[in-house]
């Protein structure tokens, strides 16, 4: 150890496993950051795409969450009480402790390296106890540990001197070309890929994502000339827009171009 421990804990979890937890005086060195900021676009399939085109994929839990459910099937027929039933407790808890440690892991050695990398590091401030409320995507947002990587993230940037920064949740990061500053609106989740109207531009959702998230953390606002239209909505389209939509066939009706 680097140095004498000042106090020793012992800890025991729910799956029997023995823990020693010291307390050490360590003198951090401050490593210089390679670049200067890299917006971070959290997700489910990817778990972070980085503006410099970078991403990390999330470990697969799947395997561990079909045990997991089998058997808490056993366990709820199991009799109260019965040394089966505390046997199938162990092993729930220490499937659960795999997960745990495996998602801990992952979220420390990545945090640790864009921390080192960079000298701002800059999130989106998700919603997740909303986000949770849909019943398809519940339980894979819960395994994926957005926010203790933001908590990992500001505890390390802390200690190394860097600058973290979370922008608002409102911001049109995914509504918004990150090239041109064309504002297309709401896209489905299921669109992935896209071609900007304004410049021609084909992007990735994610990586367009991160690069917003950059600039607005930045201080370059979606300001540009196409990030806010000037227009106004009415209930009759001009002549010259419903001819651009429409075509007019005989017999006097219109149908879809």
């Amino acid at each position: 150890m680097p140095s004498e421990p000042s106090s020793v804990t012992v800890i025991k979890d729910c799956a029997n496993r023995y823990f020693l937890s010291f307390v050490v005086e360590i003198n951090s060195e401050i490593v210089e950051a390679k670049n200067h900021s890299i917006g971070i676009d959290l997700g489910i399939k990817t778990f972070a795409v980085m503006s410099d085109g970078t991403s990390a994929q999330s470990p697969n839990y799947k395997q561990l969450d079909r045990k997991i459910r089998r058997l808490q099937k056993k366990l709820a027929r199991q009799v109260k009480d019965s040394n089966r039933r505390h046997k199938t407790r162990i092993q729930i808890a220490k499937l659960h402790n795999q997960i745990a440690d495996t998602r801990q892991d992952f979220l420390h050695k990545l945090s640790t390296k864009i921390v080192n990398d960079n000298q701002v590091i800059i999130l989106e401030d998700l919603n997740v106890s909303a986000m949770v409320k849909n019943r398809k995507l519940a339980r894979a947002i819960s395994q994926q540990g957005w926010y203790e990587f933001r908590v990992l993230c500001e505890g390390k940037s802390e200690k190394l001197g860097r600058e973290f920064r979370v922008i608002s949740r409102w911001e049109p990061t995914s509504q918004v070309c990150a090239d041109c500053g064309f504002k297309w609106g709401k896209l489905d989740l299921s669109i992935r890929e896209l071609i900007c109207l304004n410049c021609g531009t084909q992007q990735d959702r994610d990586l367009n994502a991160a690069r917003n998230i950059q600039k607005v953390g930045i201080g370059h606002c979606h300001d540009l000339k196409r990030a806010q239209r000037q227009g106004k909505t009415t209930s009759v389209a001009p002549v010259y827009e419903a001819s651009r939509i429409t075509a007019l066939v005989t017999g006097g009706e219109y149908v879809n171009k």
